[in-house]
C-alpha cells in the first residue's frame, strides 16, 4: 500500500503555501510622453487592460494628470498573482480631455506596452518603450511599472493629515494645496506612495483619511526616509511648491491619543534667502490607525487545524467492483481514479490536521448488516468513529468496504453535506480560528437530489467549510457545473445566494494526463482564499498571531482579516 502512496504522491512543494494567492501592487509612471496639445501638454491617463479568454477589457485605470509629459500616477493597481498561470496585461495611455471623456480615440493615444504579471514581478521594476499602433515607437516615450508583493505579514495603515497656516501662493485667492508623500528607496530614488486630493482656497486644508500598506509606505521598515511635499494645485500642471518636509514612519507613531505630530513646512530657497524665516506653514498628522491584514499562513501557523472529509460514490452506475471495468476496480499495480483523486488531494490537506485522523463516508449503497440503502455512511462500518488514521487508513478502509456492500443508488450527497456543515457549524460557534472543514466528494455522475444539494451549499455557505468535488469517470458532468459559483452565484431553489463561493468542481478525466499534483493544485487553488474569507465575515483573528513587526511600538493594534 505504501508503494501506492508514493507512487502517485503531488509534490511536496505543492502542499501550503504554493497554493496561496500573492497581492501585488503596480506603481506606474512616464517619461517622455507625446505632446498631442495645441496650446498645453498632453493631459496623460493609463488604462490597465487584462486577456481574459483572447480578450482585452479594461481592469481599472489611473487619475488624469494635467499638462504632464513626465506624470508619476498616485493610482495603485492591485492584482493577485499566481505563479502557475499567464497572466497578460497591457497598459495603455491616453491623453484625456475634459472630465467626461473616456480618451480612447486614436488621435489620443499615446502608445502602450503588453506584457505578463510575470515578467513584472521578475523584474520588479520594468522599463519598457511605448508603442503606438503596428508596432511604431512612441518616440522616446517610455512607461514604468514598479511591482510589491503585499504579505501577509504586513497591513496597511490609515494617515490623517491637515495644515496649518500654509503660505498664499495666489493672487486673487488663497492656495490651493495638496500634499505628495514619497518614499526614498535604498538607491536614493523616490517612488510616489500617495497624492492627496486638493483642498480649494484654504490656507489650514483637513485632507481625507486615506489607507496605505506599510510596505508599499515604507517598506516595511520604520527608519526609511519619507519625503513630504506641499504644492498649491495650478489646473494647468504648473504647481506652486509651498514646501517640505522629510518624516519616518517611527515619527508618526509618537502620535497617541490627545496628542499629534508636527513637522514644519519647509521652503529651502525661502529659508536660505529670509533672515526671519521660520516656516511655510505646519503640516500635522492628527490621526494614525494601524491595521493588521491577516493571511492564510497567519491562520495556519497561528494553529487553525484543516479536518479533511472523503466522501465516496458507491452507486451503481460504477459497475461491479470485481469487473475489470469498474470505476471501483483494485488493481494491484494501478490505483483506480477514485484512489488517485483521494490520494492528491488528501495528501496535500494532512499536513494542516495535526492528529492525521479523516472522516471518510460513503453514500448510494446497501450496507450491512440490514442492506438498506444509506447516502451517509461510515466506510469503516463505525458509526462512532468514522475517522482512519491518515490517507494510507482512509484507502484500506475503502479497499475493506468494497466486498461488503451492494452499489445501488441514486446519487445523493445533500445529507453529507448537510452533517459536515452540522460538524463545522459546532466548530463555528467557537470564537476562534481553530478549525476548518474540506469536504471532498468523489461521485462518478450527476447528483440526483441537485435541489437538496443547492439548498445544503448554501446552508453550508455560512459555515468554515470548503467543498470540493471531482468527477470520476466520463459521464457527462454539464449540470454540475452549477454547483460551482464561478459562472454565477450559486442559489438555493428558493433564490437565497451563498455567502461565500465554496464549491470547486473538476471532472478527473481533464487531468487524466497530467501528474496527481495538477488535480490537487486546481481543486485546491481557492481554499486559502475561502478560509481567510470565512474568518474576515467573523471578524476573527488567528489564535496566535505570528507577532506584528510594529506591535510593541503602537501598542493595540486594530485587526482586520483580510486576504
Amino acid at each position: 500500500m505504501n508503494d501506492v502512496l508514493e507512487a502517485i504522491s503531488p509534490a511536496t512543494s505543492l502542499s501550503g503555501p504554493a497554493t496561496c494567492v500573492s497581492k501585488v501592487e503596480l506603481r506606474v509612471s512616464c517619461k517622455a510622453l507625446l505632446d498631442r496639445d495645441t496650446l498645453n501638454k498632453s493631459d496623460p491617463c493609463v488604462i490597465l487592460m487584462v486577456q481574459t479568454n483572447g480578450q482585452w477589457t479594461e481592469l481599472d485605470r489611473t487619475e488624469v494628470i494635467k499638462s504632464n509629459l513626465h506624470p508619476v500616477f498616485a493610482k495603485v493597481f492591485s492584482w493577485d498573482y499566481y505563479f502557475e498561470e499567464v497572466q497578460k496585461l497591457r497598459f495603455e495611455v491616453y491623453d484625456i480631455h475634459g472630465t467626461h471623456s473616456i480618451g480612447t480615440r486614436d488621435d489620443d493615444f499615446l502608445g502602450g506596452v503588453e506584457c505578463t504579471l510575470g515578467q513584472i514581478v521578475a523584474q520588479k521594476r520594468m522599463v519598457k518603450p511605448l508603442l503606438l499602433k503596428y508596432g511604431k515607437y512612441a518616440g522616446k516615450s517610455t512607461i514604468t511599472v514598479h511591482a510589491e508583493e503585499i504579505s501577509g505579514n504586513n497591513g496597511y495603515v490609515e494617515l490623517s493629515f491637515c495644515a496649518k497656516k500654509l503660505d498664499d501662493k495666489d493672487l486673487f485667492s488663497k492656495s490651493d494645496p495638496f500634499l505628495e508623500i514619497y518614499r526614498i528607496n535604498d538607491d536614493e530614488t523616490e517612488q510616489l506612495v500617495h497624492r492627496t486630493e486638493v483642498v480649494k482656497n484654504n490656507l489650514n486644508p483637513v485632507w481625507e483619511p486615506f489607507k496605505v500598506s506599510l510596505i508599499s509606505l515604507c517598506s516595511c521598515d520604520e527608519e526609511r526616509k519619507l519625503k513630504c511635499l506641499v504644492w498649491d494645485y495650478d489646473s494647468r500642471g504648473k504647481h506652486d511648491f509651498i514646501g517640505e518636509f522629510y518624516a519616518t514612519f517611527r515619527e508618526m507613531q509618537k502620535i497617541s491619543s490627545g496628542n499629534k505630530v508636527t513637522w514644519d513646512c519647509i521652503n529651502p530657497k525661502y529659508k536660505q534667502k529670509k533672515r526671519n524665516y521660520k516656516n511655510s506653514g505646519v503640516v500635522i498628522l492628527s490621526d494614525l490607525k494601524l491595521h493588521r491584514v491577516y493571511s492564510f499562513l497567519d491562520y495556519i501557523m497561528g494553529g487553525c487545524q484543516i479536518h479533511f472529509t472523503v466522501a465516496i460514490d458507491f452507486t451503481a452506475s460504477n459497475g461491479d467492483p470485481r469487473n475489470s471495468c469498474s470505476l471501483h476496480y483494485i488493481n494491484p499495480y494501478q490505483p483506480n481514479e477514485y484512489l488517485k483523486a483521494l490520494i492528491a488531494v488528501g495528501e496535500i490537506c494532512q499536513d494542516y490536521d495535526s492528529d492525521k485522523r479523516f472522516s471518510a463516508l460513503g453514500f448510494g449503497a446497501r450496507i450491512p448488516p440490514n442492506y438498506e440503502v444509506s447516502h451517509d455512511f461510515a466506510i469503516n462500518f463505525n458509526p462512532e468513529d468514522d475517522e482512519c488514521e491518515e490517507i494510507q487508513g482512509v484507502v484500506e478502509a475503502y479497499q475493506n468496504c468494497l466486498p461488503k456492500i451492494q452499489l445501488y443508488g441514486p446519487t445523493n450527497v445533500s445529507p453529507i453535506i448537510n452533517r459536515i456543515a452540522k460538524l463545522a457549524a459546532g466548530d463555528g460557534n467557537i470564537k476562534d480560528a481553530s478549525r476548518y472543514h474540506i469536504l471532498l466528494i468523489l461521485t462518478d455522475g450527476v447528483v440526483t437530489d441537485m435541489a437538496d444539494t443547492r439548498e445544503a451549499i448554501v446552508r453550508a455557505s455560512y459555515q468554515p467549510l470548503s467543498i470540493i468535488i471531482v468527477g470520476v469517470g466520463n459521464a457527462d458532468f454539464t449540470d454540475m457545473q452549477i454547483l460551482d459559483g464561478d459562472d454565477g452565484v450559486l442559489r438555493s431553489p428558493k433564490g437565497e445566494p451563498v455567502l461565500r463561493d465554496i464549491v470547486q468542481f473538476v471532472p478527473f478525466r481533464d487531468f487524466k494526463t497530467a501528474s496527481p499534483a495538477a488535480l490537487a493544485k486546481c481543486v485546491l487553488a481557492e481554499v486559502p482564499k475561502q478560509v481567510v474569507e470565512y474568518f474576515s465575515h467573523k471578524a476573527i483573528s488567528p489564535m496566535c498571531p505570528m507577532r506584528d513587526l510594529l506591535t510593541p511600538l503602537l501598542g493595540p493594534v486594530a485587526t482586520t482579516p483580510t486576504e
